[in-house]
């Protein structure tokens, strides 16, 4: 890779590499968070930020009525294949738990508040919400959790990029719904958080609130680079809690969470798998001490296979 400050050599000499994202204003937040990451990393090449549109953009319905994982992660992928893109910026918690052979995640960044945010403009809390209101939210999980919670709850499908959401919860189309606390973060809409929901109450999806770069495996100036801003905490946990899904399901046709955290030198996990309607509940826990992604992914897959034996056939995986 070139070396050499662009400041002294025209645009035209200077080494471009190209970011890819979809076009919300999260995902526009996070690639921009990375291409700064990397110009501090290597100031000598020129970082642009590029928007693709994904399926998962353009889907009115339910998710897994459209193939679940991967809809918001492919177009980034083919573009990454074809080389109209250097890299890819995801939210891990949308990359399916099966990559491409081709491709590789070298780097995931620090992990950010992985609660999930419940919003309203009338009730305090999960616990004041009135019998029979009416909850907008298109998350299987979220659902069977509230479910499991509050049975008297009601349910809309409510779908759409942050601002989306909250201007639908504006209108009324819904008492209250949830976002992912590390995306209103990011975003400094924090003020809009009416209760950062407990994770005994409700554990997050796997990998949620950590953002991840993808790129070609046979790259190995850049891929020197990038993995410079990986972060080792994040990375076992996320490992450890997508390998639980792989051995569960893998795709999003099926209520599972999944919460791994590094507490006194050990990775403390805790996972759970619930029925559409949250009246059956699988948990499971445990800890390790844990020194590599191989025993981190080790550790999630056996804790995975564990519930899916203990589960039987009371709950249905659409696999």
């Amino acid at each position: 890779m070139a070396r050499g400050s662009p400041r002294e050599r025209p645009d035209s000499l200077q080494h471009i590499q190209t970011i890819g994202t979809r076009g919300s204003p999260l995902a526009l937040y996070q690639a921009h968070a990375v291409r700064d990451l990397l110009r501090a990393a290597d100031p000598d090449t020129d970082w642009r930020v590029q928007v693709l549109k994904t399926t998962g953009d353009a889907i009115k319905g339910e998710l897994k009525d459209f193939g679940g994982k991967g809809l918001f992660t492919r177009e980034l992928e083919e573009a990454l294949l074809d080389g109209r893109i250097d890299l890819a910026v995801h939210s891990m918690k949308d990359v399916p738990t099966v990559g491409h052979e081709r491709l590789v995640i070298p780097a995931v960044l620090t992990r950010e508040d992985p609660r999930d945010a419940f919003i309203s403009l009338q009730h305090n809390s999960i616990d004041t919400l009135p019998d029979g209101a009416l909850v907008g939210t298109a998350s299987l999980r979220r659902r069977a959790q509230l479910s499991a919670l509050r049975p008297d709850i009601r349910f809309c499908l409510l779908r759409g990029n942050v601002q989306t959401r909250l201007r639908k919860l504006g209108e009324g189309v819904c008492e209250a719904t949830f976002l992912a606390v590390a995306g209103l973060n990011r975003l400094e809409e924090q003020a809009r958080i009416t209760q950062a929901v407990p994770t005994e109450l409700m554990l997050p999806a796997p990998a949620q609130g950590v953002i991840g770069i993808e790129m070609r495996r046979d790259d190995e100036d850049l891929r020197e680079v990038v993995a410079g801003l990986n972060d080792r905490r994040s990375e076992l946990a996320i490992t450890a809690e997508r390998a639980f899904l792989r051995a569960l399901d893998g795709s999003c046709r099926t209520p599972i969470a999944a919460l791994a955290e590094m507490r006194r030198g050990q990775l403390g996990f805790r996972g759970e798998v619930l029925s559409h309607d949250g009246q059956l509940r699988f948990a499971c826990a445990d800890g390790r001490a844990l020194e590599t992604v191989g025993e981190a992914y080790d550790f999630g897959y056996v804790l995975g296979e564990s519930l899916r034996t203990e589960i039987g056939g009371r709950i249905t995986f659409d696999d």
